[in-house]
């Protein structure tokens, strides 16, 4: 079979409540349709501080500084029990503020963009000079900065839309266009943050290796963002652009979109490559969305909640050729929405979840972890989307039900065993699967999981190009799980193999 090792992941959030306040999609629309309504009156009162984004479970969880378990046996609600004093770090990557964040923009910017007032850059800087993971190069890259007077006149005189910090102008976006609405500075702006969170996820990355940034080959880029201008709207390539900031000087890259199945299909193409020889060091990352920023924010002013929809999500993942040291991917066993196969959620998990593991000999109860959408429950359930990771395992317990895997008795048992509690913005292509990615090869490394699944399910109809749906899977196994066969290794890799086991014979025998 053929298998491709995980090497490594980061998982970073972008804390960014007054991104998402002037621009987030919700309160956008809602200001240039209606004005200044309740909702927008109300909204900033609702809004989360720093301390109170990093010191959410799901949070924590999401950059590696929880552990799924302890995540699961944290008091409900999670935004009334805070785990206070959490560290800004974890495992995986990072919970920026979002001043920092707006400088990193700064940073990630090529085309003079993004401006920032003099006095909040240099504070930025000495902020940023303490980061794990930024370096002389990259800090060399913010600029002094402007003055208030200048950024003024850009925002009231050519189209700038001015950027907050503090509840106070701190910079602004700046147009790149006068009559193309592609590169107009709201989508500047959406595009430069979602570029700036892949920054950051890669750049952690590297770090969590230890590879260098010349190492790697070739990057492929799976937000739901699209950059281009008026003739080619979805050109691209936020790829290249992160790996050009991140000093990836030998990689190239490319693009995948496909909704919510897009990290689920990019992580099989980059490992498409790695397992055919044509790359070694592929790298699958995306960076956070502003529209979805507060997107579900009327229903939580309503409940009278925090707004909790106010970190920008980002990861990374690093595929190296099978060394039989890293998790596995297996690419023998990958689930995938055919045209045909219906959009019923039964014929969706039957495609994704059923019909790869049957192709494989395997069953149900072979796979430890279902890891399809993994959206925060506290936010899809006053919304009124319900708890989508409940309601996954739920169907696929039901279809194991109907397969007879398992007695419908048992169905509860399977719920609570296999599944995983929300841990993901609603960021579109966040949730879907890939944040569990780095828990699972956790678990995978440490003996405690024998199998997860990874499900990336997409709504195509939003395009308004089909009303078919979409979906990929692959399944993640320990390292001993990737032994290659010695048919399929090459004469060097053979001479190796009996090199190292003789070796261990010697030293058994001296």
């Amino acid at each position: 079979m053929s298998t491709v090792g995980i090497k490594g992941y980061a998982y970073c959030l972008n804390h960014a409540p007054e991104l998402g306040y002037h621009y987030g999609n919700t309160p956008y629309v809602e200001r240039e349709a209606k004005g200044e309504t309740e909702f927008l009156k109300e909204l900033p009162s609702h809004m989360q501080s720093y301390e109170d984004a990093r010191d959410y479970a799901p949070n924590q969880a999401y950059i590696g500084g929880l552990t799924i378990g302890d995540l699961e046996k944290a008091p409900q609600p999670w935004y009334v029990n805070r785990l206070a004093g959490s560290d800004r770090y974890g495992s995986y990557g990072e919970i920026m503020p979002e001043d920092e964040f707006l400088g990193l923009l700064d940073i990630c910017d090529v085309f003079d963009i993004i401006w920032l007032e003099k006095g909040f850059a240099a504070s930025v800087r000495g902020k940023l000079a303490g980061s794990p993971v930024m370096n002389d190069h990259l800090l060399a890259r913010l600029e002094a900065g402007h003055t208030a007077d200048e950024i003024a006149e850009e925002t009231e005189h050519r189209k700038a839309i001015p950027l907050y910090f503090g509840g106070h102008v701190v910079g602004c976006a700046r147009n790149g266009h006068e009559v193309d609405d592609c590169l107009f500075a709201y989508v500047l702006l959406e595009n430069l943050a979602c570029k700036a969170g892949g920054v950051l996820a890669l750049l952690h990355l590297l770090k969590n290796t230890g590879l260098a940034p010349e190492e790697v080959d070739f990057i492929v880029e799976c937000s739901e963002e699209a950059a281009g201008d008026m003739n080619q709207r979805g050109g691209g390539n936020f790829a290249k652009a992160v790996a050009e900031i991140a000093g990836c000087v030998n990689a190239s890259g490319c693009d995948v979109r496909s909704f919510c199945a897009g990290p689920v299909n990019a992580m099989i193409t980059a490992a498409g490559q790695v397992a055919s020889g044509a790359r070694k060091n592929c790298v699958v990352l995306a960076g956070g969305a502003i529209p979805k920023l507060y997107m579900n924010g009327r229903d939580h002013v309503k409940k009278q909640m925090p707004a909790l929809e106010d970190c920008l999500g980002n990861f990374a993942v690093l595929l190296v050729p099978d060394d039989r040291t890293n998790p596995v991917m297996r690419l023998d066993v990958l689930g995938k929405h055919s045209v045909g196969a219906g959009s019923s959620p039964q014929a969706v998990t039957t495609a994704l979840i059923l019909d790869p593991l049957e192709r494989a000999g395997l069953g149900f109860m072979d796979v430890d972890k279902y890891a399809a959408e993994l959206h925060i429950n506290e936010i899809t359930l006053p919304a009124g989307a319900g708890d989508v990771p409940l309601a996954n395992i739920k169907m696929t317990a039901a279809l194991a039900v109907t397969k007879k895997a398992i007695e419908k008795a048992d169905m509860m048992a399977f719920v609570k065993e296999r599944g995983l509690p929300g841990f993901a913005h609603t960021q579109g292509h966040i949730p879907s699967g890939v944040p569990y990615v780095g828990h699972a090869c956790d678990a995978l490394r440490a003996g405690s999981m024998k199998r997860a699944m990874i499900i990336g399910k997409g709504s195509l109809f939003l395009a308004r190009l089909t009303n078919l749906a979409d979906g990929a899977s692959f399944l993640l196994e320990p390292p001993s799980a990737g032994k290659a066969t010695v048919s399929a290794l090459s004469k060097e890799d053979v001479k190796n193999l009996l090199l190292e086991v003789l070796s261990e014979l010697s030293e058994k025998l001296s």
